[in-house]
C-alpha cells in the first residue's frame, strides 16, 4: 500500500519545528505497520532534520551553529532579492536536507529514543511551508 498526503506548517521565521507527532498520526491514519516513510520539503530556504527533541538547547545551539558558519548578509553572496537572509537561506538548506526517509515499525516512525524530525525555517520572517509525506508498506 502507498499512500501521500500534502501539508503545510505556518513558521514564525527562523527556527525549528517539531513535526514527529504529525507524521506519526498520517502514518498510523492509514494503519502501516512496516514500511518506510519519505519526506520531502517543496522549499529553497527551509530544510529538514533529525535532532535531538529531549533538550530543547540542543536545538537552540544548532540554530547558533549554523547562524555563525553561514551568517545572514555576508558580502561575499550577490543573490540577495529578498534580503540580507536569502542566500544564507538556500546554503542552509543545500548542507541539510530537503527530504527524509525513515522507518515505520508498528504504525509509528521507529525513530530512537531521543529523536525527533524538525522543519527547520532558515528565513527570518514567517513562510507557509509545504511538506509531502508518502507512506509506502
Amino acid at each position: 500500500m502507498i499512500h501521500q498526503e500534502l501539508f503545510s506548517i505556518h513558521t514564525h521565521g527562523r527556527g525549528l519545528i517539531n513535526i514527529t507527532d504529525r507524521i506519526n498520526l498520517i502514518i498510523s491514519s492509514v494503519n502501516i505497520q512496516t514500511g518506510l516513510c519519505n519526506l520531502f520539503l517543496h522549499h529553497t530556504s527551509a530544510s529538514l532534520t533529525l535532532c535531538e527533541n529531549y533538550d530543547p538547547s540542543v536545538i537552540s545551539d544548532v540554530e547558533k551553529f549554523m547562524q555563525r558558519f553561514i551568517p545572514d548578509g555576508d558580502a561575499l553572496f550577490q543573490h540577495v532579492a529578498e534580503g540580507p537572509d536569502d542566500m544564507a537561506s538556500h546554503i542552509k538548506t543545500m548542507l541539510t536536507h530537503s527530504s527524509l526517509t525513515l522507518p515505520i515499525t508498528e504504525t509509528l516512525l521507529a525513530l530512537g529514543r531521543w529523536q525527533g524530525i524538525y522543519l527547520w525555517e532558515h528565513r527570518l520572517q514567517p513562510h507557509i511551508r509545504k511538506i509531502t509525506v508518502t507512506v509506502q508498506g
